[in-house]
C-alpha cells in the first residue's frame, strides 16, 4: 500500500513536470513568434524607408559603389555585383561584406573579380551548389566559395560566354541567372531593338510610324530565355536549349520551389510616342506598356515585338509596328498572357519567393518584385522606386500589388530620374529570414526585419502602405493634373512682350480705355479655359474685369504659337503682376484647341 502510494505520488509529480516543461515551451514558442531577440537594432527611422507595421530595417552599408544585384550566403556574408568598378580600371566589379562583431553592419568590405566589365548593365550575383555565379555582360563565371573565407580563392570557371560582337552595344543584354531543381541554369538573351524594326538602318529606337520587321530576326538569339546545363563549363548559346521566347529584355529571374516553375520580370517596349507619335498620347506613353511577371514555361511565347499586354484592358494587344493601333488583337490572341502586368516603364529589376522563417507566412505566398524606377515618361512623373509584393492565392497572382518598402526617392515628385535618391536594385533573403535590398546610386544595402506577432499580422499592419499608392510616382497618374509640361514663365514673359504689351502694356494695367489690365484681374486668375481659349480664338464683344465694363477687340493666335507658346503665356500672365494662380500645362491648351478646331 506504501509503495502503491509512492508510486502514485511519484507519478503525480512527473505529470505536472511534463505539464510545466509543456507549458514553458508553448510560452517559448509563442515568445520567439512575437519577437526575436537575436534580431539586431534598426537603424534610426527606418534607413529612410516607409515599411508596414512591425517592419524595421537596418543600414548594412553605403556608399559601396553603383550595386546591382546581391546574394547572401548561408553564414551571413554578402556578396553584391556593381555595375562597373572604376577604381580597378573595370575589375573587381564584385564586393563581399562581412558583420564582424554582430550588429549587422558590415564591417570587413572586400572587392575582389578577376574579371572585366563591357558595357554598364551587367547584372547578376548569385550562390547555387557551393558555388559564387557572378554575371558580366558577356560571360558567366563561377568560383568555388571556401568554408570560413569570405572571397573566394578557387579558379574562375568560364560557364557560358555570349559570342555576339555587338553584345555590349545592347543595353538589353543582362545575364541574370537561375536553377532548377534538375541541374540546369536559365539565362536571358535580350533583344536590342524597343520595337523590332530594322535596327541596320534606324538603330535600335527605330524612325516614327516605322513598321517592325516581319518575322523578326531578333528573335532567332535574342528575345529569349535559354536553359544551360549549370555544372558544364565554357558553353556558348549554341549548347542551349531556347525555352521560351517573346520576352524583350529581362534583368530578374528566379525559380518559384512553390510550384517548381521559373519567373522572369521583363522591361517592356520604351519610346511609344516617339516611334508612334500618330496613335499614342504622351499620357497613354507613359503608363503603356505592361512590365509584367511571367510564368515561364516550356516554349512559353510573350509575343514579343508581335504585340504587348496592356495592364488597363487587362489584354494582348498587337503592336503597332505590325497593324496594332492599340486597341485590335489579331494574333496577339495566340501569345501566352502574363502572370501579373505591372504599369509601363517602372523597370522591374528583381523578383523573389520568400522561403525564410521570419516573416509573416503570408509572405511566402507570393513575390517580392524590386522597381529601379522610370527614366520616360515625361511629361509625367517619372515612376516605380519601390519594392511591391504580389500575393498568390492558389498558386496564382490575386491581381493586386502591395507596397512593402517606400522612401528611396526621398522626394514627393520625381520631375526627372535623378532626382531620386535611390533607386532599388537587388533583392536576397538571408539565413535568418531578413530581407535584403540593394540600390543603384550610391551603393546602399538595407535588411528588412520582422520583429511583431506572426499570427496577428493582417490588413491592420498593411494600411498605411495601402495610402502610400496615391504618392506621384506609384498611382497612375491624372491625364491633366499630373502633366508637369507646364507654360514656361521666362518664355512667356518674352512671347508678352512681343505680343500683348502693345496693348496690355508692360507693366499689365492696360491703357484705362480700350484695354482692360491683367494685373490683378479676376478674368485671368479665374477660369483657366476662359482665357486659354480668348489667347487661342480670340475676343470680342463686351466683358468685365474687376467689375467694369470692357468693349474691345482681341486678336486669334491660334495660327500663329503653338500649344507651349500659349501655356507660357498664361503661365506668365497667371503667376505675374501680383497674380498668384497655377501654372497652365500644355495638355490643357491642346484640349481647348482639338475641341475649338474649325
Amino acid at each position: 500500500m506504501i509503495l502503491f502510494q509512492s508510486f502514485s505520488t511519484f507519478f503525480r509529480t512527473r505529470i505536472s513536470s511534463l505539464k510545466l516543461v509543456l507549458a514553458l515551451i508553448i510560452i517559448l514558442v509563442y515568445s520567439c513568434s512575437k519577437i526575436s531577440t537575436t534580431l539586431p537594432k534598426a537603424s534610426a527611422d527606418n534607413g529612410g524607408l516607409f515599411l508596414p507595421d512591425d517592419f524595421e530595417a537596418l543600414v548594412v552599408v553605403d556608399s559601396i559603389g553603383k550595386a546591382r544585384h546581391l546574394v547572401v550566403n548561408d553564414n551571413g556574408d554578402i556578396y553584391v555585383k556593381l555595375t562597373y568598378n572604376r577604381a580597378m580600371n573595370g575589375s573587381g566589379g564584385t564586393v563581399a561584406l562581412r558583420d564582424i562583431n554582430k550588429d549587422g553592419r558590415a564591417d570587413s568590405i572586400v572587392y575582389f573579380g578577376d574579371y572585366k566589365d563591357v558595357g554598364s548593365s551587367a547584372v547578376g550575383v548569385t550562390i547555387h551548389n557551393g558555388y559564387l555565379y557572378t554575371s558580366t555582360v558577356n560571360q558567366v563565371l563561377r568560383n568555388k566559395l571556401s568554408p570560413g573565407k569570405l572571397v573566394p580563392d578557387s579558379k574562375t570557371e568560364v560557364i557560358l560566354t555570349d559570342l555576339d560582337p555587338n553584345v555590349a552595344k545592347n543595353w538589353h543584354t543582362t545575364k541574370p541567372l537561375a536553377f532548377d531543381k534538375k541541374g540546369f541554369m536559365y539565362v536571358p538573351f535580350g533583344s536590342p531593338s524597343d520595337a523590332g524594326q530594322d535596327m541596320t538602318k534606324y538603330g535600335p529606337t527605330g524612325i516614327p510610324g516605322g513598321k517592325g520587321l516581319d518575322p523578326s530576326p531578333e528573335r532567332i538569339n535574342h528575345a529569349g530565355i535559354w536553359r544551360f546545363d549549370a555544372n558544364k563549363t565554357g558553353q556558348t548559346q549554341k549548347d542551349g536549349y531556347k525555352f521560351a521566347t517573346g520576352i524583350r529584355s529581362v534583368v530578374g529571374m528566379a525559380w518559384n520551389n512553390a510550384d517548381d516553375h521559373l519567373y522572369a520580370v521583363m522591361n517592356g517596349i520604351d519610346n511609344f510616342r516617339t516611334i508612334y507619335p500618330d496613335l499614342y498620347t504622351a499620357w497613354q506613353a507613359a503608363v503603356l506598356p505592361s512590365e509584367p511577371l511571367l510564368k515561364v514555361t516550356e516554349g512559353s511565347d510573350f509575343g514579343w515585338p508581335y504585340a504587348y499586354y496592356d495592364q488597363l484592358q487587362k489584354k494582348n494587344v498587337l503592336q503597332p509596328g505590325y497593324g496594332g493601333d492599340g486597341k485590335i488583337i489579331g494574333r496577339a490572341a495566340h501569345f501566352d498572357v502574363p502572370a501579373i502586368g505591372f504599369p509601363g516603364h517602372w523597370a522591374p529589376m528583381d523578383v523573389l519567393f520568400y522561403q525564410g522563417d521570419q516573416f509573416p507566412e503570408r509572405y511566402k505566398s507570393g513575390a517580392f518584385v524590386a522597381f529601379h524606377g522610370s527614366t520616360d515618361r515625361s511629361p509625367y512623373p517619372q515612376a516605380g522606386y519601390i519594392i511591391c509584393f504580389v500575393p498568390f492565392e492558389n498558386g496564382k497572382p490575386n491581381g493586386k500589388m502591395e507596397v512593402f518598402a517606400d522612401g528611396f526617392t526621398g522626394v514627393d515628385t520625381v520631375v526627372n530620374t535623378s532626382d531620386a535618391v535611390y533607386r532599388p536594385m537587388g533583392l536576397s533573403t538571408g539565413p535568418d529570414g531578413s530581407l535584403y535590398i540593394s540600390e543603384s546610386n550610391k551603393g546602399k544595402i538595407w535588411r528588412v526585419m520582422y520583429k511583431g506577432d506572426k499570427h496577428r499580422f493582417g490588413q491592420a499592419q498593411l494600411a498605411k502602405m495601402e495610402l502610400r499608392k496615391e504618392r506621384s510616382y506609384i498611382k497612375t497618374p491624372d491625364v491633366v493634373k499630373d502633366n508637369l509640361q507646364r507654360g514656361d514663365r521666362l518664355a512667356g514673359s518674352i512671347l508678352y512682350t512681343t505680343y500683348c504689351a502693345n496693348c496690355h502694356q508692360s507693366n499689365g494695367k492696360g491703357d484705362d480705355s480700350r484695354f482692360p489690365p491683367l494685373a490683378g484681374s479676376d478674368w485671368v486668375t479665374g477660369d483657366k479655359t476662359r482665357l486659354i481659349n480668348a489667347i487661342l480664338n480670340g475676343l470680342e464683344g463686351e466683358i468685365k474685369v474687376n467689375g467694369q465694363t470692357w468693349q474691345g477687340l482681341m486678336p486669334a493666335h491660334s495660327n500663329i504659337l503653338d500649344d507651349h507658346a500659349i501655356a507660357s503665356i498664361s503661365t506668365y500672365l497667371r503667376q505675374s503682376f501680383g497674380n498668384k494662380a497655377s501654372a497652365v500645362s500644355t495638355l490643357e491648351v491642346s484640349k481647348i484647341r482639338s475641341k475649338t478646331k474649325p
